[in-house]
C-alpha cells in the first residue's frame, strides 16, 4: 500500500507557472506507475498526465501537451507536475494517483491522494 500527499497548489495569474509535488510513503515508490488527474467544479475527474515506473515514458492529455511536464524522482519518492502557461480552464483540484500494473490514461489507479487546489485567474 502507498500513501500519497499532493502539495504546491495555489492561486496564479493566467500565463503563470506552478509546480505540483506528490510525496509517496509506504511501499517502494518505484513499484508504481503514477498519474496526475484533475477535477473542475461541476465536471468529472479527467486524466492529465502519466509517467511510467522508471520515468522513461510519459503521456499527456491533449489539453496540457506542450505546457505541462510530468516527472518523478524515485530516490525522493516524489512525482512532479510542472505547469507552465496556465489558463483559467486549468482551474481544478489536482490529484496524484498510483497503480501497480498499468500506467497511462486510464481511471482505474489503485491509490489516490486528497488533492490540491489550483486556481488560475484571468
Amino acid at each position: 500500500q502507498v500513501q500519497l500527499v499532493e502539495s504546491g497548489g495555489g492561486l496564479v495569474q493566467a500565463g503563470g507557472s506552478l509546480r505540483l509535488s506528490c510525496a509517496a510513503s509506504g511501499r517502494t515508490f518505484s513499484s508504481y506507475a503514477m498519474g496526475w488527474f484533475r477535477q473542475a467544479p461541476g465536471k468529472e475527474r479527467e486524466f492529465v498526465a502519466s509517467v511510467s515506473w522508471s520515468g522513461g515514458r510519459t503521456t499527456y492529455a491533449d489539453s496540457v501537451k506542450g505546457r505541462f511536464t510530468i516527472s518523478r524522482d524515485n530516490a525522493k519518492n516524489t512525482m512532479y507536475l510542472q505547469m507552465n502557461s496556465l489558463k483559467p480552464e486549468d482551474t481544478a483540484v489536482y490529484y496524484c494517483a498510483a497503480d501497480l500494473r498499468h500506467w497511462g490514461a486510464h481511471m482505474d489507479y489503485d491509490y489516490w491522494g486528497q488533492g490540491t487546489q489550483v486556481t488560475v485567474s484571468s
